[in-house]
């Protein structure tokens, strides 16, 4: 695949060099280095490529020659992501987005920026999907569904038609959602489990089947 675009990743963690793999070798992105906020660095290379101070990364890899991707995973209920991608954005780079070629992304899909959509995944027709969105394997998101920005949806989550997932949620390995369910801002749902109705309260951590709060405990709490 030829190589007509460049990119610097933010981090150097293990999302960072799954995100080497995937812009490597299923991309037209060339990956020139890493950036690291200073007090985090441990190493001064990662595959032969520069980690650089996150803080100097706009002198080494100027916004207007590179695009960045920041690659962090769920951590914080996706916060230090989230926190991390407007500071990019403050520094005047535009985000690249990584879709799988073995992907299903049907044509009027609305993805947004620093988004990494891994193989396997089934987006249908007129989804709508944010900035700084994560779909591991295998999922399967319905039409019309909207996904709010911020968003880590894991493995073989089923998300069915006319779906609304707020802000900032962690969707847990084979959670399922019905149609026409929302999902309030800043919620967990635990792995299998089985949301039949809306979840309108926010920060909180849903279980079971059919899906029911975890009482006392809020999301932000959980170490992801």
């Amino acid at each position: 695949m030829e190589k007509n675009k460049k990119v610097v990743i933010a981090g150097a963690g293990e999302l960072a060099m799954i995100a080497y793999e995937y812009f490597t070798y299923d991309s037209s992105y060339e990956v020139c280095g890493f950036a690291v906020e200073r007090e985090y660095i441990e190493s001064s290379e990662l595959y032969d490529l520069p980690i650089v101070p996150f803080e100097e990364m706009q002198e080494r890899f100027p916004p207007a020659e590179y695009e960045a991707f920041v690659a962090i995973p769920a951590s914080q209920l996706n916060r230090l992501r989230t926190r991390l991608y407007h500071a990019v954005k403050d520094k005047g780079y535009r985000c690249a987005t990584y879709i799988s070629s073995r992907a299903f992304v049907w044509r009027n899909a609305k993805i947004g920026e620093n988004c990494f959509i891994f193989e396997n995944n089934t987006v249908q027709p007129f989804v709508e999907i944010g900035d700084n969105v994560i779909l591991w394997s295998g999922n399967h998101i319905g039409h019309r569904s909207v996904i709010e920005d911020n968003c880590f949806i894991s493995s073989h989550v089923v998300v069915s038609g006319y779906c609304r997932i707020g802000e900032s949620c962690f969707l847990g390995v084979n959670s399922t959602l019905n149609d026409h369910v929302t999902i309030a801002r800043d919620c967990i749902v635990a792995s299998g489990s089985l949301v039949s109705k809306d979840l309108k309260e926010p920060e909180r951590i849903y279980y079971g089947s059919p899906a029911k709060e975890l009482a006392k405990k809020s999301s932000l709490s959980v170490k992801l």
